[in-house]
């Protein structure tokens, strides 16, 4: 299952581990399909570590699941799926951010270097791989940024493309 992510860095493709992490995933493609991610920054880079994306706030504390699509805002989080156990072992790796309670949203990391395990223990849940365009994550590793690590030209999320969706659509969700 996979998604391209347009961006103004340029694009690249994700691969998502349906099977490993079905809630996770499902979360994703349907905030993609609800064109959630559309015109929202990469709000944070640290080099040869983390570009993180996915708040619309920018803060690092916002953003929420498709379930409060569905549920409101008591469903803004859902739980973190951790088994089986994935780990943040090369660059490229994708996974939506532990909001610091074990709960997951929208707010989503790519790891610009390889072996960051160290995330793992932070409760980010991996559920997918960046697979082709590798350019985009050598650029995005150069940008410059502020000392909030904000990169000092945005680079924005022009348009997500999933290229397969295998969950079946909930009820009452509505799409632009």
């Amino acid at each position: 299952m996979s998604v391209v992510i347009e961006t103004t860095m340029g694009d690249f493709t994700v691969d998502l581990f349906v099977e490993e992490r079905p809630r996770t995933c499902m979360n994703f493609l349907k905030l993609c399909k609800l064109k959630y991610y559309n015109l929202q920054l990469f709000f944070k880079v640290t080099p040869n570590f983390v570009c993180q994306a996915g708040d619309p706030t920018l803060s690092g504390r916002g953003g929420s699941s498709m379930f409060s699509h569905l549920y409101g805002e008591q469903a803004r989080y859902f739980e973190a799926e951790s088994q089986p156990r994935l780990k943040h072992l090369k660059l490229g790796t994708l996974s939506m951010v532990n909001n610091g309670e074990g709960m997951l949203g929208s707010q989503f990391l790519i790891t610009l270097s390889d072996n960051l395990d160290y995330l793992d223990e932070q409760g980010h849940c991996v559920f997918g791989e960046v697979v082709e365009g590798m350019e985009f994550l050598e650029r995005i590793n150069e940008v410059i940024c502020d000392k909030d690590e904000r990169p000092m030209q945005d680079i924005l999320i022009s348009h997500t493309v999933i290229l397969d969706d295998p969950f079946a659509e909930p009820e009452n969700l509505e799409y632009p």
